[in-house]
């Protein structure tokens, strides 16, 4: 049997090898996975705007081929609102008193 400090000395070196073979291994592993995800989110980040895309593409085809169907109302004043606001006020006051008048 050979000395045991020379053992200890190969036994050590071989540890070392090891356990660096094993790092180069994960390493590599963990990069690899980190390469697929990323490629991974690119596809799907191209899909969404292909996506997005074609939609908003058949959308102004329809607009374009029909046209609006109906134009956009122009922002209501305050003194329209206050208005809607007390017409919403008066049907509800009549048919609070309907209901009551159901009830009894």
């Amino acid at each position: 049997m050979s000395d045991p400090v020379t053992r200890a000395f190969f036994v050590g070196r071989a540890l070392a090898t090891v356990l660096g073979e094993k790092v180069e291994h994960s390493l590599t592993n963990a990069l690899s996975d980190l390469g697929k995800f990323e490629a991974e989110q690119r596809e799907n980040l191209r899909q969404l705007t292909t996506e997005v895309l074609s939609r908003a593409d058949r959308e102004l085809s329809q607009f374009e081929t029909h046209g609006s169907g109906e134009t956009p109302a122009p922002p209501a004043s305050p003194t329209d609102l206050q208005e809607t606001i007390d017409d919403l006020r008066a049907e509800i006051a009549r048919l609070r008193s309907t209901l009551t008048q159901y009830r009894a």
